[in-house]
């Protein structure tokens, strides 16, 4: 684990479940010189800041800005030593709809991140990212990929010794804001929970997993690599009966811009991809890139040339206990609509 102490830490978009779970999780295990939070919504900032307070946490910074500026991303990274990147606009019905919001947050927000970054000599940068940027069919999951490649390429940019660029890819966050385990929990109250296809799976990882993957990786990133957890899938039908095993199901089809199942590593860059215990690294494709080196340094096993990484060819797969146990349900809190519970209902 990486040693935080006495750091100076910056979070874009870090009023976001990614930003407040990590922010709880680096002043529980860690004494930063400072945590900077920068985001450009000033309500949520006033939420969060009622509760991660700068008179009980002195470490703790709150800054306005957005990182479609650079200008005044050059600012907040002065003396900076590791930016975790989180901020973007995630939302896939709205990015079809307004396709130019997200390519000026998710694109050329993340080039200006790199830029400053370098410009004020950051030590590393980490940009999270998604499986939807992995062969993507949605223009969220287009701008997630486009981003990966200008982080994984920011290393040519700082040149050897300086700012060191990594991404972590990862699946649907369970509970995160926009993700469809609190859909599911308010539909329920209606009797029937609407499926798009019964056949689709998903991958799944909960906040502080993600938190945890992304701070081993600033400790073992060089610069380059796109990290991806073995984390486990599940199919739609058994997250809902999990949530809502009395409800009906109504299946309503595939929105536009989702797919069928989800990919975190495709097979086109299978025989860049190194299997460690429990995570893979994708290393970038520059020629110059010693992958023999960088396997002898750190392990691993080359993957087979055309591996896939799906989320239907998974080998982990989550049972209705365990995704309760994620959500933090248990049995009494499946009411009915009648407020009588369902597993008095079934007895």
């Amino acid at each position: 684990m990486v040693d935080l102490d006495g750091k100076d830490i910056l979070i874009t978009g870090g009023t976001g479940s990614f930003g407040k779970k990590c922010t709880e999780i680096v002043l529980d295990r860690y004494e930063p010189n400072r945590l900077i939070i920068l985001s450009r919504d000033e309500l949520k900032q006033a939420k969060m800041k009622s509760r991660f307070s700068p008179q009980e946490h002195p470490c703790m910074r709150y800054f306005i800005g957005d990182v479609r500026e650079k200008d005044r991303l050059c600012r907040a990274f002065t003396d900076v030593d590791i930016v975790i990147h989180a901020a973007a606009l995630k939302r896939v019905p709205a990015a079809e709809y307004n396709p130019i919001e997200p390519i000026k947050t998710n694109v050329m927000g993340g080039s200006n991140v790199i830029e400053a970054a370098i410009d004020r000599d950051v030590d590393r940068v980490i940009a999270l990212s998604t499986d939807k940027g992995a062969n993507p069919v949605n223009l969220y999951g287009a701008t997630k990929l486009c981003a990966d490649k200008l982080f994984v390429a920011g290393n040519n940019y700082s040149g050897q010794g300086g700012t060191r660029f990594s991404v972590v890819r990862y699946g649907n966050v369970v509970g995160s804001r926009g993700s469809v385990i609190p859909f599911f929990l308010e539909k329920r109250e209606t009797g029937t929970l609407p499926i798009t296809d019964p056949r689709m799976t998903r991958f799944w990882i909960t906040l502080e997993q993600a938190v945890d993957f992304v701070l081993n990786n600033l400790v073992r990133m060089e610069g380059g690599e796109v990290f991806v957890p073995k984390i486990p899938s599940m199919e739609i039908t058994d997250l809902a009966e999990a949530i809502a095993p009395d409800c009906d199901h109504e299946i309503v089809g595939i929105r536009p811009g989702e797919k069928l199942h989800e990919v975190m590593i495709p097979r086109n860059v299978s025989r860049r991809t190194l299997e460690f215990e429990d995570y893979y690294s994708v290393l970038p494709a520059f020629r110059d890139w010693d992958r023999d080196g960088y396997q002898k340094e750190n392990g691993g096993t080359w993957c087979e040339d055309q591996f896939r990484y799906g989320s239907d060819t998974n080998e982990h797969w989550l049972t209705a206990e365990e995704i309760r146990d994620m959500i933090g349900l248990d049995d009494e809190e499946y009411s009915r609509p009648d407020g009588e519970t369902r597993a008095t209902a079934a007895e």
